[in-house]
């Protein structure tokens, strides 16, 4: 069977047996034909070696071809030959090791410090309006991931500390500030909060209409909408806080370690400079560099 014939027969087995959509098939099929024709008339795809292809795919990357569309490339070339090996037509998968270049994870955009400021001027009175405020000025106040935020109970909030106890990734805990005017939007939802029914809500701090602590899924359905209601040109999602806490931090204090203490990124078991960052280091930063925190801690 010729090449060509072999791209149909996978094209095919693509769309039916994959149920992949067209625009996926056609990709595929374009960077098996790349391939082909970085090859030359003399190569068949379907008889190339490891070598020729590692050689075809550093070339392409030499050419500019980023990592994303390297990616791609491959991952078409794994599939071909994997049913090509399920067909019997090859012995051995030549792409099966190869890897693309490591793509460079770009950062979401954050928002300004007036953009946020203007999502965060709710002015509502009803209880979900207040607890929605709430629950977004502490992700900018203190830079928490969804999961964290979704956890919090009532007595995870020390209110005359001005902190709150965070629980990350692989059950560690740290200790966060939260700035005023945060802390006035929590208490403020404290105030209604038993205005809604909580026989299945417990201590969780921030519940649904239905007395349920708030799944992620509504937090961020919740934002979105108040992202749209205040005509905000980006999507306002829970990540989008917790980044634009950490850029305007850091582009006020220019203190990384700190932040990324702050943050809950740091391993401080591996890095000797972050055991020595105590909490009132960091609450002297938080203090100095957050818009949104006030300097009279511990008053």
């Amino acid at each position: 069977m010729k090449q060509t014939d072999w791209q149909a027969v996978f094209s095919q087995y693509l769309t039916s047996e994959r149920q992949l959509s067209a625009y996926t098939v056609r990709n595929y099929l374009f960077e098996l034909r790349r391939v082909a024709t970085q090859l030359g008339e003399d190569a068949a795809l379907i008889s190339v070696t490891r070598e020729q292809l590692q050689s075809v795919i550093a070339g392409l990357h030499r050419k500019g071809l980023s990592p994303r569309s390297l990616s791609l490339c491959l991952s078409a070339l794994k599939q071909f030959f994997d049913f090509l090996l399920h067909e019997g037509a090859v012995k051995v998968n030549p792409a099966h090791t190869l890897s693309a270049p490591k793509q460079n994870k770009p950062l979401p955009k954050n928002m300004d410090v007036d953009a946020v400021s203007h999502l965060l001027s709710i002015d509502g009175t009803d209880p979900l309006s207040l607890r929605d405020k709430a629950m977004m000025e502490l992700f900018y106040s203190s830079g928490l991931r969804l999961a964290e935020l979704a956890s919090l109970d009532c007595a995870d909030i020390k209110f005359d500390q001005s902190e709150v106890k965070v629980t990350g990734k692989g059950s560690k805990q740290r200790v966060v500030p939260i700035g005023q005017v945060a802390l006035l939007a929590i208490q403020t939802w404290l105030g209604c909060r038993e205005q809604l029914p909580l026989a299945e809500a417990g201590d969780a701090l921030f519940v649904s209409s239905q007395g349920k602590r708030l799944s992620h899924r509504s937090i961020q359905a919740r934002m979105a909408k108040w992202g749209q209601e205040q005509a905000m040109s980006v999507k306002v999602h829970p990540h989008k806080l917790r980044h634009s806490f950490a850029t305007h931090m850091l582009e006020s204090s220019q203190d990384l370690r700190a932040v990324q203490e702050l943050l809950g990124h740091a391993n401080l078991s591996t890095t000797q400079i972050y055991t020595s960052l105590d909490f009132q280091h960091l609450a002297k930063v938080y203090d100095g560099a957050h818009p949104r925190a006030k300097k009279d801690r511990g008053k």
